[in-house]
């Protein structure tokens, strides 16, 4: 539940048996200026009355009214035990469909004498002007009478075990309907309207008002029976319907049949919504300025502004005809918060900029990645802290001083972890940076602006009075209240998923041109999006057939971003800044990754749609402690999961071949690679590579020269991960635990020196052969982005994690949160300490004696 929607909802009255389940702003479909627009969906859960209870004048939650025939004062506490709270919600949602369906039967009331009259010599409007203003709501009608008819019943004989997510699946199943009205709802209104000028006797209809109620005798006609407004109902009916799916699913117990039905309608709806939303106008709500004009508010968000060379969240407002950048004020405690604005720019006046373009928009230090790692590492320890201490007995107040101390960390990383140049500029003044996170991001808030500049705007200077007016409603017009960290959700809130997704990326259809097309996935990560594949550019298509598989790790992620672009290959348009982006984006979509769907064992397949384009896609989920194991190979040839000292024994070889060729291969022509060994690889490429070792294939040299690099590193990946023991060893894994936490240096020295000298010779041979070929990488960071921390964090793990039957000995994972334990902390800092220590050679290593030499 969002901490802020007491807030957001302080202004609203809601309540079952109102008009349609709706809340305040549903009214009239208008805007300020009284001019009809397209209400926009709101997909937003929050706006549900059993999501967040209405206060009451002493603070107290007040519990929505209850419908006809069920007790009243009944808490929501004691009713959510059962399911009597499903029923009230039910109920109440049955009442507003009986009211709909009214609403909907005055719409269709004058249709039939308007049809009739058209063929006459004195027609009200023509048919095809009835067919324009009345079009599908019939077919609307009859899909919510049947569905009517049959949610009635259940609720009638009600008992724990009636599923009604079959009623709803089926509703949401013919959302198609809807998708026809909100294509001709425009030209309805501008056809009614048009149609009001020119006749008299059609005005009459349309200028009832929209709460008008039928007489009881509807069968008499009358032209003042058709409230134009009411065209706005079905708009806004199937956003209420998906809040009562909200509803529903929160009070129906996870193992009850009616769940996964009211959850697939739930995701159908919810696809639906987020389909419509971005080919309509957001203006949900409005500010009206000293002269009388409308300004509407069309996107907010927290962004990070480079200011005087430092970094600054802001909360940035788009309107109607500017963008306003604001910073919250420090107010004395008890008084409500307020905003401070820092700048506005009007939209006429506003331009794009790459950094090239501008002196002012100026580049600006960005931290090295591993101090970003860090600090991920040390927010995820806080979190298993806090998890313990919530089952301790007394862990109350040191919950909070942690939780307080979380959200200084994550709101460190939400400033310090964007990198991607978002620099906007007002022609007739200054330019200004924000650093973004997500390309998808950045073309979401470009995208928004050039849509609302298509228009005639009219450059404006806000006088004090007015900008501190439009400053002020900030505050109650925000969509987003908090910044995205943990720390500001709710306890119930489900934390994402750990451990591994698998996506395969099909096709993609839809495209006018043919072109050179990609697709690159991003999940959410602690609070922010990261870039994590990227498929190959299939050239001069309109068909892309990729069926690429990549598997992507997850950090308590929740959702999965699929942008798809067109390559640039023009080098005289390429822009010089790394992080910028230059191959345009053709569609952009995302979907939830809902832990009920994809942690089954099966494919889950999926479209995402976006801008008229349909990308196919299948994914699946491993749960870290799955993914953690180490299994033996039951077969006795082969390299992978087999002992290493088999594998160099048979090849009569110091090093294992597979080592060998790959790390070449990298070297040869991957080292400048940007994120190589972090960058994932085709999966099915990855299993093509690691069939042709096992099975010894003699076109393997001939296969790396022409595989992509990124499935080459996986491989090599691959091969540590899948040994029955890791490289350093089962026996030696506690030692190396204990010695790299020494404080003094030298004997740390000794002790992990000590250590390498321990291990089987075909171990220590790969692991230094290994241990050089990273620190070559490394080398070329400035190039590749791949620093020795980067290089440590992948390869820790898969060089030291114990293999199953040993870790099974200590302490499991117990949680999903566990991902960055002690342990991984501790995997990465031993393979570090010798990334970073001067060359070690194998021969000295056996030459040398040192003081230390404790058995292990």
């Amino acid at each position: 539940m969002d901490l802020d929607c007491q807030d957001s909802l302080a202004d609203r009255d809601f309540n079952y048996n109102t008009d349609g389940y709706e809340g305040e702003g549903a009214e009239d479909g208008k805007s300020q200026d009284g001019s009809e627009t397209l209400p926009y969906i709101d997909e937003s859960p929050t706006m549900s009355p059993q999501l967040c209870a209405p206060q009451g004048p002493d603070g107290e939650a007040v519990s929505p009214t209850p419908p006809e025939g069920l007790p009243p004062g009944v808490r929501a506490g004691d009713i959510e035990k059962g399911l009597e709270m499903k029923k009230l919600v039910l109920s109440g949602f049955l009442a507003s469909e009986e009211i709909y369906i009214n609403q909907l039967e005055a719409l269709l009331l004058p249709m039939r004498p308007l049809k009739a009259t058209a063929t006459t010599s004195q027609p009200v409007l023509t048919i095809q002007q009835v067919d324009t203003i009345f079009y599908k709501i019939q077919d609307i009608f009859e899909i919510h009478k049947e569905f009517y008819d049959a949610l009635l019943p259940s609720i009638q004989q009600w008992d724990e075990n009636v599923t009604v997510g079959h009623l709803f699946q089926k509703l949401a199943s013919q959302l198609g309907v809807y998708k026809a009205f909100v294509d001709n709802y425009k030209e309805a209104l501008e056809t009614a309207e048009k149609c009001s000028h020119a006749n008299s006797q059609f005005q009459k209809i349309s200028e009832v008002s929209p709460n008008t109620h039928l007489p009881d005798n509807s069968d008499s006609w009358s032209p003042s029976f058709l409230p134009t407004a009411l065209l706005y109902k079905p708009i806004d009916r199937v956003t209420r319907s998906t809040l009562v799916l909200h509803d529903l699913l929160k009070h129906t117990p996870k193992d009850h049949p009616d769940f996964p039905l009211l959850q697939n309608a739930l995701r159908i709806s919810q696809n639906f919504l987020s389909s419509i939303n971005e080919e309509i106008d957001p203006r949900r709500t409005a500010v009206t300025t000293p002269k009388g004009e409308a300004r509407q508010l069309v996107k907010d968000g927290f962004l990070v502004e480079v200011s005087e060379s430092s970094r600054k969240v802001r909360h940035v407002f788009l309107f109607t005809d500017l963008l306003l950048c604001a910073k919250m004020k420090k107010t004395a405690v008890g008084r409500h918060q307020q905003y401070e604005c820092k700048w506005y720019i009007p939209l006429a006046d506003l331009t794009f900029q790459t950094l090239d373009d501008s002196d002012s928009c100026h580049s600006v230090q960005v931290l090295p990645e591993h101090e970003i790692e860090e600090m991920k590492i040390k927010i995820s320890a806080l979190k298993n802290e806090i998890q313990k201490e919530k089952k301790g007995p007394k862990g109350q107040s040191r919950v909070e001083r942690l939780r307080k101390k979380m959200n200084e960390q994550e709101s460190w990383l939400l400033l310090h972890s964007p990198t991607i140049p978002f620099c906007i500029h007002n022609k007739h003044g200054k330019s200004y940076l924000f650093l973004l996170s997500s390309d998808y991001e950045r073309s979401e808030w470009r995208e928004s602006i050039q849509k609302l500049q298509k228009k005639d705007l009219q450059s404006c200077v806000l006088s004090s009075v007015e900008l501190q007016v439009l400053t002020s409603s900030c505050f109650k017009l925000r969509t987003v209240h908090n910044i995205p960290v943990t720390s500001n959700k709710d306890d119930e809130e489900t934390p994402g998923l750990y451990g591994f997704l698998h996506v395969i990326v099909h096709s993609a259809q839809g495209f006018r041109d043919s072109a050179n097309l990609y697709c690159t996935l991003e999940v959410d990560s602690f609070g922010y999006f990261v870039s994590k594949a990227k498929t190959r550019v299939f050239r001069d298509t309109t068909e892309p057939q990729w069926n690429e598989e990549f598997e992507i790790e997850l950090e308590g992620s929740q959702y999965l971003r699929i942008l798809c672009y067109e390559k640039c290959y023009d080098k005289s348009m390429l822009n010089k800044d790394d992080n910028e982006i230059v191959d345009k984006i053709m569609g952009k979509g995302q979907v939830q990754l809902d832990p009920q769907t994809v942690q089954s064992k099966n494919w889950h397949m999926d479209i995402i749609e976006m801008n008229g384009i349909k990308v196919e896609f299948s994914m699946k989920f491993t749960s870290r402690d799955l993914s953690l194991k180490r299994t033996p190979s039951k077969k006795q040839s082969g390299v992978f999961g087999v002992k290493i000292n088999v594998v160099t024994k048979r090849e009569r070889s110091k090093v294992p071949y597979i080592v060998r060729q790959c790390i070449e291969e990298v070297e040869k022509r991957g080292i400048d690679e940007v994120g190589i060994y972090r960058i994932s690889g085709v999966a099915t490429d990855i299993q093509a590579l690691k069939t042709a070792f096992d099975t010894n294939t003699k076109d393997i040299l001939v296969m790396l020269s022409d595989m992509d690099i990124n499935a080459i590193a996986g491989t090599l990946k691959l091969y540590f991960r899948e040994l029955p023991e890791p490289l350093l060893t089962d026996r030696l894994y506690p030692a190396f635990m204990e010695g790299i936490a020494l404080s003094d240096p030298a004997a740390k020295e000794n002790c992990m020196m000590h250590l390498l000298r321990s291990l089987p010779e075909p171990n220590l041979m790969t692991f230094l052969t290994l241990l050089e070929h990273l620190k070559r990488v490394a080398e070329k960071e400035p190039i590749n982005k791949m620093s020795l921390h980067n290089l440590g964090t992948v390869f820790g793990p898969t060089l030291l994690r114990p293999s199953e039957s040993e870790s099974t000995k200590g302490q499991h994972i117990t949680s999903a949160s566990d991902i960055w334990s002690h342990d991984v902390m501790a995997q990465v800092q031993v393979l570090l300490y010798y990334l970073q220590h001067s060359p070690i050679s194998f021969a000295e290593l056996k030459r040398n004696t040192l003081y230390f030499s404790t058995d292990v």
